[in-house]
Formats: C-alpha cells, sequence, structure tokens
C-alpha cells in the first residue's frame, strides 16, 4: 500500500528516531509499504519519518539502469561504522522536497552495520550513489535534511517553496 510521504517543512522530520527493538509483522508491512512508495514517487531511498513513522528504517534501492535487476533493501537500525576521507559530490533531491536539488559533499564510501527483517545483522561497504543515498536517508532518522548542507538563504529559499507548495495542495 502506497503511503502519503510528509513534506517539508512538517516537524516529524526534524525529529531523531528510536531504535527498533523487535522486527513485528507490523514492520514488514510498514517497509514493504515503504519500498511500494519509494518505487511510485519514483525514487531511491525513503526514511520511515517521511511516512510519518518514528522508527529508525530506510529501503532503498539506486538500481537504477534499464533491465538491471533491483536491488531492495530494508535497514533497520542503520548505523555507519566507517567513512573514507576521499568525498563526492551529488546533487541531491528528496521526495519530502520534491522538485528541489542541490549539490551536496559527502563521504565517497562507508561501511554500514544494520539487521534486516529476519533480524540478522548485515556489514557492507558502499560506494558511490549508494553511499550518498545511505547516508542522506539516515540523516532523516536524525531529524536532518538535505538542505541542511546548504547555506542558510539556499535552505530558506526552498523552504518558502515548500511552505507555498503545501498551501496549494491544502487548497485542492
Amino acid at each position: 500500500m502506497k503511503r502519503s510521504i510528509l513534506i517539508h517543512p512538517d516537524p516529524r522530520l526534524r525529529k531523531v528516531c528510536t531504535p527498533v527493538k523487535d522486527v513485528t509483522d507490523a514492520l514488514r508491512k510498514l517497509s514493504q509499504d515503504m519500498l511500494e512508495t519509494m518505487y511510485d514517487a519514483p525514487g531511491i531511498g525513503l526514511a520511515a519519518p517521511q511516512v510519518g513513522v518514528m522508527d529508525r528504517l530506510i529501503v532503498l534501492d539506486c538500481v537504477k539502469d534499464e533491465g538491471a535487476t533491483p536491488r531492495p533493501i530494508v535497514m533497520l537500525n542503520p548505523e555507519i561504522t566507517a567513512f573514507s576521507e576521499e568525498k563526492s559530490v551529488y546533487e541531491e533531491g528528496c521526495l519530502s522536497i520534491p522538485d528541489q536539488f542541490a549539490d551536496v559533499t559527502r563521504p565517497a564510501e562507508v561501511e554500514m552495520r544494520w539487521m534486516d527483517l529476519d533480524g540478522v545483522e548485515h556489514q557492507e561497504g558502499f560506494g558511490g550513489l549508494w553511499a550518498t543515498c545511505v547516508q542522506h536517508e539516515i540523516d532523516h532518522l536524525d531529524g536532518k535534511l538535505f538542505i541542511d548542507y546548504l547555506s542558510a538563504m539556499k535552505r530558506q529559499l526552498i523552504t518558502r517553496r515548500m511552505q507555498k507548495l503545501k498551501r496549494e495542495l491544502a487548497r485542492g
């Protein structure tokens, strides 16, 4: 089931999420809903707070090539255990900040640890777009948005655009 994606500014997007203690059927359903919502948007990552759930859960799939096999990943309590000194710059966007994009500099590679929906712990390294995406989604779990990496002026401009969009959506 597709879920509604919260649009910035929404106070829930600025809250630090709670660690997942137990894998439940409700959590499995949420993760499937989130993947469906992400693919439909379309996007490459989605964090639980973006659909109004304050749990440390993200989904991502950075396979974008036509005809390539999708690689959906569900991460519970994801954490970065190491990151490269080398940086990369990607033009980032966000499903909670539609149609707004900006270059963001982040570590080019990260080592990750997370739990899957079977309660199994995983460790894996990510580079390129995967590294950028997983860092962007973990930021959501900590109440941080990609616009926080921009100048105050750019951040305010984007926030005003989102306030206007929300007013237009409310009017129908």
